[in-house]
């Protein structure tokens, strides 16, 4: 169980109004969470998406991301404000810090994030692709709590000790990628329990990861793959079927650093 909407809607890749139709989609449908960032140069649209649906914007867990090049304190202040511009919003529900390199300084940067949180522009902080390391120096630096951690996760790269680290701080992990990229119809102890289930690969990635306490963000851009994804979220696979999948020694990291 996260503190997450779950399902939510991963936005890389709509960055054309018509594409980021998913998002007036996926909300009319039932979703309240949309995750973006300021390296998909899509903030524009999907504010324009946000606004044409018919949900009230406090009913939404909006969050962006400050990217590797702008996490400079000051950087991290005034792109932040740009991102707010772009997306037709006086505040981000989550703001995560990207990705832990090039200006990444952990004292500056949390410092910037904690500032945000300060003035109302942000309701929480979350960091995503750090390695429990960084996240044991971030969760001793911000003075706001750490609301989230955002990494690739799917049956092809698990990373339990970040799932632990998770538990034992009371944050969430947020899943993208959860379905490998569109692999995980290849993979074949996700076939196998899909089969038993009568149900698809996909959504046994998306339920395992469920079962797990993980929230999801699929990206999907048609209301049958957004209905779906919605869906798998109640499935429930038997204890037996979360360790066949948690045994996978394959691994494919889609988005290394």
């Amino acid at each position: 169980m996260t503190s997450l909407p779950n399902p939510g809607l991963g936005t890389m890749g709509l960055d054309t109004p018509e594409k980021a139709t998913a998002v007036t989609t996926a909300l009319e449908l039932g979703y309240r969470h949309i995750d973006t960032a300021q390296i998909y140069e899509n903030e524009q649209v999907v504010g324009d998406a946000l606004a044409k649906a018919d949900v009230p914007r406090d009913d939404i867990s909006l969050a962006t991301k400050v990217w590797a090049d702008s996490l400079a304190y000051d950087d991290v202040l005034r792109t932040t404000r740009e991102s707010l511009d772009r997306l037709g919003t006086d505040y981000a529900d989550l703001l995560y810090v990207h990705r832990p390199i090039e200006t990444y300084d952990p004292p500056e940067t949390l410092r910037a994030f904690d500032e945000l949180v300060d003035s109302s522009l942000v309701e929480n902080v979350g960091v995503s692709n750090f390695t429990v390391e960084e996240l044991d120096e971030a969760v001793d630096l911000l003075s706001a709590p750490l609301a989230a951690h955002q990494t690739e996760y799917h049956p092809l790269f698990q990373r339990p000790e970040l799932l632990e680290h998770a538990r034992e701080h009371g944050y969430d992990v947020v899943a993208y990628s959860p379905l490998a990229g569109g692999r995980v119809g290849e993979i074949d102890e996700v076939v196998a329990v899909a089969d038993k289930h009568d149900t698809t690969p996909e959504a046994v990635s998306i339920a395992w990861l469920v079962a797990k306490g993980v929230c999801v963000i699929p990206k999907a851009s048609s209301e049958r793959h957004l209905r779906a994804n919605m869906e798998a979220t109640t499935l429930s696979l038997d204890v037996e079927d979360v360790e066949h999948l948690d045994s996978i020694e394959n691994e494919v990291e889609l988005f290394p650093e």
